[in-house]
Order: structure tokens, then sequence, then C-alpha cells
């Protein structure tokens, strides 16, 4: 049966917000059925690219987000889409400062500050990592992960502080990509949460993927997610206020250690995203209940060299804030009785 679909006006509508109500009759995924009807209207959004932004998390079905573009689609169904502003097809380099740990001709690992955004996207346009990367590497930096993402192996969120590795060559993406996968590639967090957890150490598994009811945020889930695994030990608890917990990834899903750790009851300190405002000691405790960004900090990655299959170690403390949130911990711990 054919897809079709017509527009629900709205009257004062943001233009970059196109909103569908499913016709009679209409039947198909969802991708192809909001491509064909955005076909006259709107032809730059493709299939393909209406399928970027389901998976994007930027689509809703009745106020709900989704992000299966194969979903089908039943009469009545209403979507809204947001659509980002355009940006540059091709990210410009930018003299951006780096704190490069580690170089050569195949790879570099670099020391990213919180507040740095790794790769262009909506709302970021520039002053990311790849811009400072095209900058420092020219045209050496890997070309698989794309125009927007050259030389990206892996990420780390915004306001997520310490340790990356770099690909400067396709052989070197190669060969990273396959120890992330095989997980010969380890990573170590640092990361302050709300509480003590009940055991001093743990895995956490939980299928992750998008929030149905809020489509910048994770969630474990029951079901459409992928699998996800973190290993925690406590490193040091500052009475029952807050922990500071070395975290391992066996996997590397979308803000999985922020996920994983609310979903135990024990956000990250900071975390706005996914810590719930609660009476008792976040509110007592300002320093804890103000820290500006999640007091997350990638301490530790080792890694098999590309070339010479020398295993390779980095270490990076954790920055000025954090450092100072933890000294304020301690002071409180030695000096108020039981804290």
């Amino acid at each position: 049966m054919k897809s079709s679909a017509a527009f629900e006006p709205v009257d004062g509508d943001d233009p970059r917000i196109p909103r569908l109500e499913v016709a009679a009759g209409a039947a198909g995924r969802l991708d192809k059925v909001l491509a064909e009807a955005l076909a006259a209207s709107r032809p730059e959004l493709s299939r393909s690219r209406l399928k970027a932004l389901i998976e994007a998390g930027l689509v809703q079905c009745d106020g709900r987000t989704i992000d299966d573009p194969s979903m089908a689609v039943k009469p009545g169904q209403r979507f809204a889409i947001s659509v980002p502003p355009v940006r540059p097809a091709v990210p410009a380099p930018q003299d951006i400062a780096l704190a490069i740990v580690y170089e050569d001709e195949l790879l570099l690992v670099i020391d990213k500050p919180a507040g740095m955004v790794v790769h262009p996207a909506a709302g970021n346009p520039d002053g990311t990592l790849v811009n400072a990367l095209l900058a420092h590497c020219g045209t050496e930096l890997s070309g698989i992960g794309g125009v927007a993402r050259p030389g990206i192996v892996h990420r780390l969120d915004k306001d997520t502080s310490g340790l990356m590795v770099v690909a400067k060559t396709d052989r070197a993406h190669r060969a990273l990509a396959a120890q992330f996968a095989d997980r010969s590639l380890s990573r170590e967090y640092a990361a302050l949460v709300h509480g003590v957890p009940p055991a001093p150490s743990g895995e956490i598994a939980g299928a992750i993927g998008r929030d149905p009811h809020h489509r910048k945020r994770m969630a474990v889930v029951a079901a459409g997610g992928k699998p996800a695994l973190t290993r925690y030990r406590t490193e040091r608890a500052y009475g029952p206020y807050a922990s500071l917990l070395d975290c391992r990834l066996a996997t590397g899903r979308t803000h999985q250690i922020r996920v994983h750790l609310a979903s135990i009851g024990h956000p990250v300190v900071g975390d706005r995203l996914y810590t719930r405002r609660r009476p008792g000691t976040i509110q007592a405790l300002p320093p804890l209940h103000g820290f500006p960004r999640q007091a997350l900090h990638a301490q530790r990655l080792r890694l098999i060299h590309p070339a010479t299959l020398e295993e390779m170690a980095f270490t990076s403390a954790v920055p000025k804030d954090f450092g100072a949130l933890l000294r304020w911990l301690e002071l409180l711990q030695n000096t108020i009785p039981n804290a």
C-alpha cells in the first residue's frame, strides 16, 4: 500500500520543525513515509537525512521521542521533526590550543578540557576538537570518520575531561577501532558520585537506548537498546555525601557511565541531565549541588601502537575544578564528625 502523509497545520509553527499527520490508509516505515510527505515542500530532507535525524532523537511521535527509522507508521500519528540549522559540510581549521600528551606520525593522544566539544554538531558549529585538529595536523588526519569527524576514533562528552586518542592515518584508525571492538584498548574514568554505592565494587549491566520521553537523554531500556557494561570500584567515600569511583568501560555507549551510575541511584556530581533533585545531602552541600559540570574525567588510557605493537599507557590527573572539589570533601571528612 502506498505511503502518504498530510501536514498538520499549526499557526506560528517554527519552519525548522515540520509537523505531519499520517493519513488514513498510509503504511510503511517511518523514514520512507516522512520522505514522501516532505518531497515537494522540503526536498533537502531526503530519506537518508531523515533517517539520521530519527536516529539522533530529533523526531517525535505524538510528543514521544523515537529513534527507530524502520518503525511502522499508523494512521493518525503526528510527527514533529526538529531540523538543525545548516552548517558547513567541511569544518574549518582553527588555531585552538591542544594539550598533547603524545604524538607521532600515526596517532596523537590529547588531554581534552571540559567544555570542548569533540566534533561540530547542532549548537556547536565550530570551536571543536576537530577544528583544532585540522589546524594542527592539516591533511594528515584519517578520513574514515568522514568530513565532520576526521581522525575521531572515540569521543568524550562536552563537559567530560581527559584522555582521547586520535588517528592520523586510515591504517591507525582501523587498528584503533579494532582495539575498541575487541576491548584490547582500555579506558578508566574518575567519577565523583552522590552517595555511597552499597557494594565497594561491582558491575552495572543494562542496555542503553534513547530515553523515549527526553530526546537529549539516554536511558537503561528494556527493549531496543544496545548492551552495555560498566565496572566500578570505590576509591574513596566521603561520609554519606559522595564517593570517588574508578570506572572501566567494557562497552562504549553514549553517556554510558552517566546513565549506568544514575540507574543505581548514584548519579555523577554536577550531571544536570541525569540527576533528579532530591532533598537531603545534595542540597545540604552547596559545593556538590553547585558543581557546574559532570565530575567525570578520563584518567587512564591504554592501547597497542598500530605500527610497533607496543603497549602504551597514559595517565591524566583530574583538572583543577575537580581537584578543588575533592580537596573540599577531604576537608569536610576531616572536620565534621562521622562525615
